[in-house]
């Protein structure tokens, strides 16, 4: 028995019976040889975590665009909090843990530069719209490694694409991910919308706080306990009514008070418009595509849907660069 055989062994004997086990996974989309070391989960996480949209989560919005200020969310560090907070659930629960930390660290691959602006740009453009959860499966399964995709497992690729609260994941560990995504943002965008001065801890309603926490980090505490003590030993993943209704109270408080602020998001519309002309540029100019994109539009893949793969998979910083070296005159040296 080697050391992967071992690990899905002891996955058999510990985990919740509502678990997703390793060794039972209903595969990938291309057969390939088993690794003797690493669960197929756990090298699902690690082909994540290896990629170049990984890596470019670093550089895209969160909430505030181009905010001034070291602290603030990004893409990624919003994707590894949503990770931790899924795990820490997922281990509560005897639930596969490395199941839970894939589909978490992949669930937003797939997210345009400036965040949801840069999503709302795109779905107006491109004639197919524009879903981040599709894309982030698209990222996955053709885009990364130069058009070769990941290869990941049906589980992973099910949990991210279902990760918003209108889907319904198919396995527990997708489930936790769902939540722990809204957890997590609602969490820190209070948080960062203190620091940026346009909340104070005394704006939340006090018929929220007195049942949630006064401050964001018992907020986050009072969720994830709710969570484990309601879903212990349940065949679902979920909150109870009363603290559900209070994140949901919250969630819809940032929503009037930040997500539409005019002073939060003053630079979007700029940002949208910056978007959807790289886009026309790019529709127009299909041959400035990197090599591996142009080779999918010869493979047959659809044209406009190829240059909404490349605008997508831009940071911020990157497609500023590209608007100006485009369209912004250079100084004349004669």
């Amino acid at each position: 028995m080697n050391i992967r055989e071992s690990q899905e062994k002891r996955e058999k004997e510990y985990l919740s019976p509502y678990a997703s086990l390793s060794g039972e996974s209903k595969g990938r989309l291309k057969e390939e040889e088993e690794c003797d070391i690493r669960t197929v989960f756990q090298r699902d996480r690690d082909r994540i975590i290896h990629s170049k949209s990984f890596r470019r989560l670093k550089d895209k919005t969160q909430v505030f665009l181009t905010p001034e200020g070291d602290h603030y969310r990004t893409r990624l560090t919003h994707t590894l909090e949503v990770s931790q907070t899924a795990r820490t659930i997922a281990k509560a629960l005897r639930l596969n843990e490395d199941l839970t930390e894939a589909i978490a660290l992949g669930h937003d691959l797939g997210h345009t530069p400036f965040g949801h602006a840069g999503e709302r740009a795109l779905n107006d453009v491109c004639p197919h719209g524009f879903e981040h959860n599709v894309q982030s499966v698209r990222t996955v399964d053709i885009l990364e490694k130069d058009g070769q995709g990941l290869n990941l497992t049906m589980e992973v690729r099910d949990g991210i694409l279902n990760h918003q609260m209108s889907s319904h994941p198919a396995t527990l560990e997708g489930q936790v991910v769902r939540l722990a995504d809204k957890l997590a943002y609602i969490h820190h965008d209070v948080d960062d919308a203190i620091r940026a001065g346009i909340l104070t801890e005394n704006d939340l309603p006090a018929g929220i706080t007195n049942i949630i926490g006064h401050t964001c980090n018992k907020r986050l505490d009072c969720f994830i306990h709710d969570i484990v003590i309601t879903s212990t030993d349940q065949p679902e993943i979920r909150m109870s009514d009363m603290i559900g209704q209070a994140m949901q109270d919250l969630r819809s408080f940032m929503f009037e008070n930040v997500y539409t602020n005019p002073v939060a998001k003053s630079e979007e519309g700029k940002a949208e418009a910056l978007v959807k002309t790289l886009y026309g540029y790019y529709l127009d100019h299909t041959e400035m595509l990197p090599k591996y994109l142009v080779e999918l539009i010869c493979r047959g893949e659809d044209r406009e849907q190829v240059v909404c793969d490349y605008i997508a998979s831009m940071t911020d910083r990157f497609a500023t660069a590209k608007y100006e070296e485009i369209f912004v005159p250079k100084t004349w040296h004669g």
